[in-house]
């Protein structure tokens, strides 16, 4: 992304935050892929730039929040609008890439919030955090079995240390 201008026919690329009503004006829809009672997945268009823009919609039904029963279900609407390349609306287009989020939401892409605004969400830090904790589930595996064996020697150590960090390149 780049640096965040303010200009109102600007790029939604290059800024942090982005007001709905803004979304709402410029943004029509091409062609809707999917649409049920609770999902929407259209291919949609900024008036303002052409760039295209593959938008999920879904309601979410809040059941558990209402003291007063099934009557009084609250419903809230949520969008995000994943950026699209020519390439890839074509592919939606003649129905030949799958859209289904989350699954194929790999891109960073706008979501709305409570307050009506729209902001960037990158999911690539939750395959980053998955990695992360795998890494720290192994370490903690070959420490409790290091622990377990009870020879807390020099050479263990080092062996436990190399098997931790097997790229180290101060290794001796």
């Amino acid at each position: 992304m780049m640096s965040e201008t303010n200009e109102p026919n600007a790029s939604w690329s290059s800024r942090k935050r982005i007001p709905g009503e803004e979304i709402g004006e410029r943004l029509d829809s091409v062609r809707v892929l999917k649409e049920d009672g609770l999902e929407l997945y259209e291919i949609a268009k900024d008036k303002a730039t052409g760039e295209h823009y593959l938008h999920y919609a879904y309601l979410h039904r809040n059941l558990a929040a209402i003291p007063a029963g099934p009557e009084a279900v609250q419903e809230e609407s949520f969008h995000h609008l994943m950026p699209l390349e020519s390439d890839e609306v074509l592919g939606f287009l003649f129905g030949e890439a799958p859209y289904d989020y989350p699954a194929h939401w790999s891109k960073p892409f706008l979501r709305n919030g409570p307050e009506g605004d729209y902001v960037w969400f990158d999911p690539g830090y939750v395959a980053a955090e998955a990695e992360h904790e795998a890494i720290g589930r192994d370490i903690a595996e070959q420490l409790a079995l290091f622990k377990q064996a009870g020879d807390v020697s020099e050479q263990k150590v080092r062996e436990l240390l190399e098997r931790l960090n097997p790229n180290d390149s101060e290794k001796k």
